[in-house]
């Protein structure tokens, strides 16, 4: 029968220790480093506040609602109701048009009951979105929602 050596045992148990410390500490960093890369968004992309204050609510509305659930904004979001970043300017809808959905709902889009400011709101912020451009139809969403323009082959 081997005898036991306790020096042994010590010294893989504090290579197993540190090698767990190591692996936790690599993992943590990854981590850190694929959250500030995401956070920083497509390089060459910039980041742009709204900058009207009544939009600026809008779009808070936007996301306390989860209206990206079911709707799109430049092709990311949910696909139960219509990509929303031209709605705004369509003939025949506009504020007049949003309006009416957002105060009353429909069959497939809940009443939030919302405040009439928060309808103003939210329509300055599709209106802003609306102003910012149209949806590229070269774009394309991602795998991890990110969108990215298809160049034409030459």
């Amino acid at each position: 029968m081997a005898r036991h050596d306790p020096r042994h045992s010590a010294a893989s148990s504090d290579f197993s220790t540190g090698f767990k410390r190591a692996v936790i500490g690599l993992v943590f960093l990854a981590f850190a480093g694929y959250t500030l890369w995401i956070d920083a968004g497509p390089i060459g992309l910039k980041k742009t506040a709204v900058a009207d204050p009544l939009a600026a609510d809008g779009k808070l509305l936007y996301q306390k609602y989860n209206c990206q659930a079911c709707h799109q904004i430049y092709g990311l979001g949910g696909y139960m109701g219509p990509d929303l970043t031209n709605e705004y300017s369509q003939p025949g809808k506009g504020p007049a048009y949003m309006s009416v959905f957002l105060k009353n709902g429909t069959d497939r889009m809940p009443n939030f009951h919302l405040a009439p400011h928060d309808v103003s709101a939210l329509i300055a912020y599709l209106g802003s979105v609306d102003a910012s451009g149209a949806y590229p139809a070269n774009a394309r969403t991602t795998w991890y929602g990110s969108i990215e323009l298809r160049h034409p082959r030459q």
